[in-house]
Parts: structure tokens; sequence; C-alpha cells
């Protein structure tokens, strides 16, 4: 059912999974550090998925998971850490003489997007996220872990948020959690007014045609960072603000290498990882 050269000892899955820039991103990474061209990409349905399961424990050392799989894989896996387990999402999974390890990069790949965008230190620090998502999910309970000193939540859905902030307030009673629904306006001028960064995390500017996630008279003097890795409305907006801004790219390159990390033992060749994804994104774009 699932055919891979030989070669391919690493694959990211999901469904759908043709859009995953992984693969270009990765394999750069693999021969820099000697290992040649070995990961790939499957289209894992959530009926194949346990087949799936059992090739990779003969076939694989290792592979990343996107949606749909994120919470899935959970059950399958022999061990798992802290951190994933908390979030409930794993994107890692370490294969070793068949036992599946499972983590979660998602958070690591946010802080270092963030300090290499905006010299922010986690520890500290104050953070609101737009959107409780899948995304949001992974990274807050990394962030609190680190030390943030607040985390405001805004989602259209208010009970994910509130569910969100209870449950890392309870494993991390020195950070404080505040949420408010997305169309609160006065609740949202005040997290603003208290962030030092603004993390998009909703899929909202995935389309030229979506609308901003906040009224651009919210915006101040803070960063905002945008998960999708494009020119989105609230980047746009914000840049011709003046402020500070960067796009999910370097989000996705540091838990990508992070990942690469967790397989070899050895250190990601970030530079060239980065060449090499940025080349793909921009030649998506033509």
């Amino acid at each position: 059912m699932f055919n891979l050269e030989e070669k391919i000892k690493y694959v990211v899955i999901g469904d759908p999974v043709a859009h995953s820039l992984s693969p270009e991103m990765q394999n750069p990474g693999f021969e820099a550090l000697g290992l040649g061209k070995c990961y790939g990409k499957l289209h894992v349905s959530a009926e194949t998925f346990p087949e799936f399961v059992e090739f990779a424990r003969e076939k694989l050392n290792g592979f990343n998971i996107t949606v749909p799989h994120k919470q899935r894989i959970i059950p399958y896996l022999d061990s798992i850490s802290r951190e994933a387990e908390l979030t409930g999402s794993v994107n890692t999974v370490i294969i070793k003489s068949g036992r599946m390890h499972g983590e979660s990069t998602d958070g690591f790949g946010l802080e270092n997007a963030l300090r290499e965008a905006f010299d922010f230190d986690l520890n500290g620090g104050k953070i609101l996220f737009i959107g409780c998502g899948g995304a949001v999910q992974a990274t807050a309970f990394h962030f609190a872990a680190q030390g943030a000193k607040a985390l405001y939540f805004a989602n259209r859905t208010l009970s994910k948020a509130e569910a969100l902030s209870l449950k890392i307030s309870e494993n991390y009673p020195d950070c404080e959690c505040c949420n408010c629904a997305l169309n609160d306006e006065e609740s949202l001028k005040i997290f603003i007014e208290q962030a030092s960064v603004v993390v998009q995390g909703s899929s909202l500017g995935l389309k030229d045609s979506d609308p901003m996630p906040i009224n651009p008279a919210l915006l101040r003097d803070i960063c905002f960072y945008d998960t999708i890795y494009r020119e989105t409305p609230l980047l746009i907006a914000a840049g011709q603000a003046g402020l500070k801004t960067a796009d999910g790219r370097t989000m996705l390159l540091h838990q990508g290498a992070k990942s690469l990390e967790l397989w070899t033992g050895q250190k990601a060749p970030v530079k060239k990882m980065r060449q090499a994804l940025y080349e793909a994104i921009e030649k998506g774009r033509k």
C-alpha cells in the first residue's frame, strides 16, 4: 500500500500532504550530514492510518505528522514527551527497533522564530495568540514551560480558549492565562496593550480574500508574527503601520531542524535548510 524507495527512511504524512515543503527543506539537511536524500512524503488517510503505523515500525526511522493526524498517532506510541502529552499533539516520531516515541517540536520552532525575528525572550514574556487551533495549542504549553509570564488567547469560540487557558494554568500556575472572544474588542485592546508579541495562529490569511482577524484600529507598536508563511492581511496592515512583522517560514524551519536533530543526534545544518525552504516557498509563488 505504501511504496517508497528503499533509501527513504523518513517521511511527512498528512491528509492532504501534497502541499508540504518538508522534503524540500529536510533533504538538503540530511545530505549536508552525509545521509543522502532520505526524506519523502506520504498521503495517509484516517482509513489507512493503522496500516501506515505498522509500515513505519518496519521500514522507517522516523516521520513528521501534519494535519489531521497529530492527535491520532498518540494511542499507537510506545512513549511520548511530557510536552506532547500535555498538548495532545505530536508532530515528530522517532523509531528505534520498531518502538515509536512521540515529540512536539512546534513550540521549539515558534520560540526560535520569535527570537530570530524580534530578539524576543520567552522567559518573562507576554504573548497574545489569535486562534486556538492545533498550532496554538502545540506551542502555548511550550511557552508556559519556558517561563512565559502571561498568555492571552482570543478565539472565535470562547469555550475553546477557556479550556486551553484552564489546562495551562493547572500545569503551569505561575503563567497567567486570560482569554476572550475574537469579537470582544475591548478585551483584545487590553491584551494587545499588555503583550509584547501577537501570534496569529488561525487560518485567516491563507487566502487573499480573507478578512483581518482583528480590527486594524487595534494595532499598536508591538511585534506581529503570523504562522502562515505568506504575506497575510494582518502582516500587510502591521507592516504599513511601521510595525515589526514576520511570517511562519521561520517556525517551519526551526521545528523541522529540531526534528532532524531528534532523529540523527546531530546538529541540524540550519543555514542549508533555510536556503532550500525559502527557495521552495518563492518557487511556489510563481
